[in-house]
């Protein structure tokens, strides 16, 4: 892709889009000369002076429907997110008239699906369970980390750390979270999940992600805390997950981790050549 120019007049076009309340910005990158930076990426995060966002995913050119790259609020790459994986799926189905694409990221290949009732359904892959894939510092056990609360650690192309609570809403979030994104198992940072089981594979699940802080909903999270559930016996492979924004369905299959849930484009806007210079 080529570097945007200092002097660029041009404005740039970007949606907003959200997957219950977790929110993102998208560039569509696809035969345009865009240059994604991480001090593009912090621009934009900033709900004041830019746009807002919890993540900011970029559309690109690949091998089939679409390659997506990712960026935190905070400028840090992440390798998935599942709730833009289904927005971004659920507006190329609305363009192109397909029902099945295939889209890949650092994650790997994808497979998203129209599930009906306009619910967007993504395959996030098969989790990663041994210890240096997540990765963490050391081997371990990553059932139940050496941390207190005991944890379960899982890979979904970024890393998760699921607590098992019993009233999510007795914790405060906003100090726990930090504290454990930053936690020296995890070298390069995670996602961080309380957890509390409501019914017969029914959770109900608070998330401080990754250099986001807490957001309304993760995909990625979710699917990571179905399976930490379903390793711990606490549920079947089919849940129902309850977060602050909405309810997502997860189902660990033979062939990956499969959510479904709904999806919104909210606007259409254009970054104007004087915000785009004040980055460059």
């Amino acid at each position: 892709m080529r570097q945007m120019q200092d002097k660029n007049d041009t404005a740039l076009t970007f949606m907003k889009m959200h997957g219950l309340g977790n929110d993102f910005v998208v560039l569509d990158a696809r035969g345009q000369g865009i240059e994604v930076s991480a001090r593009l990426a912090v621009a934009l995060a900033d709900r004041h002076r830019g746009v807002g966002f919890d993540q900011l995913a970029i559309i690109e050119n690949g091998p089939h429907d679409a390659h997506l790259r990712f960026y935190n609020a905070d400028g840090s790459v992440s390798g998935a997110c599942g709730n833009a994986t289904r927005c971004i799926a659920r507006h190329i189905m609305d363009q192109t008239g397909q029902t099945r694409l295939t889209i890949t990221t650092d994650r790997g290949t994808l497979i998203a699906e129209d599930a009906g009732g306009g619910l967007t359904s993504v395959n996030m892959g098969q989790p990663q369970l041994d210890w240096s894939e997540i990765p963490l510092a050391r081997q371990m056990d990553t059932l139940c980390l050496p941390i207190d609360g005991g944890p379960t650690a899982t890979g979904m192309g970024n890393p998760h750390c699921s607590f098992f609570v019993d009233d999510v809403q007795a914790i405060d979030l906003a100090a726990f979270g930090p504290a454990h994104e930053h936690h020296p198992l995890f070298p390069a940072r995670t996602n961080v999940q309380i957890v509390e089981t409501v019914g017969q594979n029914h959770l109900r699940m608070r998330v401080w992600e990754r250099g986001a802080g807490i957001t309304l909903a993760s995909g990625s999270s979710s699917c990571a805390v179905a399976v930490a559930a379903a390793r711990r016996g606490l549920t079947g492979r089919q849940v129902r997950i309850d977060l602050d924004g909405g309810q997502l369905d997860i189902d660990w299959r033979a062939d990956g981790v499969w959510m479904t849930g709904a999806t919104a484009h909210v606007f259409t806007g254009q970054l104007t050549p004087a915000f785009l210079r004040g980055i460059s």
